[in-house]
């Protein structure tokens, strides 16, 4: 209903007027993330050729410089809760939900643009893929006997234990999802709202805001994953 009563560019685009625009949208995302990738790698490719080998950064920020900044910082919190040795496995899928999420988080600033982490189905769905995603790096890690931390230490408690295990599980990418888009929607109503009431100066304000919310988001849902991977492979099972 939300997005059938708000104006977005991409409905103007032929063929797409009817089309789900949170599925247009992440579409679009992802295409953005692809040329800034290729484009961060024709960078990095040139800088490589330099006889310090890029190792030395620029005086400025720069395009490099910045995402260098936003990957160590990522990849050190990564270390920091997964540990420095299953780090550089999972930090290629976890920077790509900050990515992804970020981006997407962040499009929705732009007027006539909704994010699509104001659907709730593109927010569960990420919430399912990271719930796919750590069982099976815990599988990954202890193989079959994974699945026995779903029945606790003690035998006789087992069958209790196997459904408070299994409800807080599923919980996990419920509480992802809703946490996601509540936020992001409610932080482009309030942005819509306050828009056009006072178009001049205030709004101003709270594209500042909305720009912190979209990184804390981005963030508090990759720290989340971070959590999850990091207690489905601890080696205390």
């Amino acid at each position: 209903m939300h997005e059938q009563h708000t104006f977005t560019w991409l409905s103007l685009i032929p063929g797409l007027g009817h089309a789900p625009i949170h599925v247009v949208t992440a579409v679009l995302v992802t295409l953005l993330i692809l040329v800034t990738t290729f484009v961060a790698r024709s960078q990095l490719l040139l800088v490589m050729r330099h006889p310090d080998g890029g190792l030395i950064p620029d005086a400025k920020l720069t395009y490099r410089n910045f995402f260098e900044i936003i990957a160590e910082k990522l990849y050190a919190l990564t270390e920091n809760v997964i540990g420095p040795h299953d780090a550089p496995i999972y930090f290629p899928v976890i920077g790509t939900l900050f990515i992804f999420i970020f981006t997407s988080n962040l499009i929705g600033l732009i007027p006539g643009f909704l994010p699509p982490t104001d659907n709730l189905n593109t927010t569960l769905g990420l919430g399912v893929f990271v719930f796919i995603y750590y069982n099976y790096a815990g599988i990954r890690a202890h193989g079959l006997a994974y699945l026995k931390h779903f029945l606790g230490p003690i035998l006789w408690l087992a069958p209790l234990m196997l459904i408070i295990e299994l409800a807080s599980h599923i919980f996990r990418p419920l509480s992802l999802g809703l946490r996601l888009r509540g936020n992001i929607m409610g932080d482009h109503v309030v942005l819509g709202v306050f828009s056009g009431l006072v178009p001049y100066a205030l709004p101003i304000v709270f594209y500042g805001l909305g720009l912190f919310v979209a990184f804390i988001q981005a963030f508090v849902f990759c720290l989340m994953t971070m959590v999850y991977i990091s207690l489905s492979t601890a080696h205390d099972h």
